[in-house]
């Protein structure tokens, strides 16, 4: 097929929305599809306000419909709700092409942490911006009938995986650390709950690694803790395989791609009880889901790598795609435009 994909979330971003579109890409063009990205790469943009790192592309209508016209997909999927996905969703209503979206991040949940905008008006806002689509991709089943109580029904599950060649296959990370090593890796942003991680008493070291608005205040808060910035490819993989248990303090994830990579690395997961590990871990054992997260990062040390290295080799980047591919809708030629 030929597939347009709209998105966002594009590089230099570092996050799991990121990584799942770039795997996803290079996994429909090894079986067969044309893919084309329109992402804030090829658009002027301006920073996110009190997210510089995020950069959200202006007025983008009309050279998102020439580029969209120009490719002639088959099938198009406007995976995230920023300036690009409206334009894309726009045109595509105006050309009568049905079209998908996938629901990846609680950007509600997100924007009031930041603005203290009401979480109502924010999913007042997603509703609106899904309920064209001809199918809302979803990563589980949870998050299914989440959306389902907003009045979203038609809904596919497009789960995630997990490169096993890369993670768990790197030697640790040289890092002089005192053990246990307590690890979270990821945005070092305030949706991601770090301060909860960080404010456990355990024995040995903390490690973060990642980049974020948050990471200069939190490491001056938090000397003791060990700050590494963002890791890429094999280093992260190394850094990955030099913890002891990954902390997932998050509350907010939708899915939570990293914690496939740590268990896929042989770490053991400590986490809230929430959407996200609760999905990911299901009854594999290879993590410990509790309210007092301090309690479940010290259980988990008690769980053999073998245990959560066979639960990510349960999720292989080859089917998700094929089943992102069996979610799409579509394009029938001469199809009659629509009310934008």
């Amino acid at each position: 097929m030929r597939i347009a994909l709209v998105t966002d979330a594009w590089h230099p971003q570092v996050n799991g929305v990121v990584r799942a579109l770039s795997t996803t890409i290079r996994e429909l063009e090894r079986q067969g599809h044309a893919v084309t990205v329109i992402a804030p790469d090829g658009f002027r943009t301006v920073p996110c306000p009190s997210y510089p790192e995020i950069r959200l592309s202006v007025a983008p209508y009309r050279a998102v419909a020439r580029r969209l016209d120009s490719f002639a997909p088959e099938a198009v999927h406007i995976a995230t709700e920023g300036p690009l996905g409206w334009a894309a969703r726009r045109h595509c209503r105006r050309r009568g092409w049905p079209f998908t979206t996938s629901f990846h991040t609680r950007f509600p949940e997100y924007v009031h942490a930041r603005t203290r905008l009401p979480l109502r008006a924010g999913y007042g806002l997603l509703r609106r911006f899904h309920a064209p689509a001809a199918r809302v991709m979803v990563t589980t089943e949870t998050l299914r009938r989440e959306l389902a109580d907003l009045g979203l029904h038609r809904t596919a599950i497009w789960t995630r995986g997990v490169d096993t060649t890369l993670f768990g296959r790197q030697a640790p990370a040289e890092l002089d650390l005192p053990r246990p090593v307590f690890a979270y890796v990821g945005r070092v942003a305030v949706e991601k709950n770090l301060r909860a991680f960080l404010d456990l008493d355990l024995p040995g070291s903390k490690l973060v690694v990642g980049d974020g608005p948050q990471r200069p205040a939190l490491e001056a808060e938090y000397p003791d803790a060990r700050f590494v910035g963002a890791k890429h490819g094999p280093e992260l993989a190394a850094h990955h395989a030099a913890a002891d248990v990954f902390v997932f303090p998050s509350t907010t994830d939708t899915f939570g791609l990293v914690l496939l990579e740590a268990l896929a690395s042989g770490v053991p997961v400590a986490a809230y009880p929430v959407t996200g590990p609760t999905d990911v871990l299901g009854d594999s054992g290879a993590g410990v889901l509790r309210d007092d997260l301090r309690a479940a990062a010290l259980d988990a040390l008690n769980i053999p790598p073998q245990v959560c290295r066979a639960h990510a080799e349960r999720f292989a980047w080859p089917a998700t795609a094929r089943e992102f591919v069996a979610n799409l809708e579509p394009i029938a030629t001469g199809a009659p435009a629509a009310a934008a």
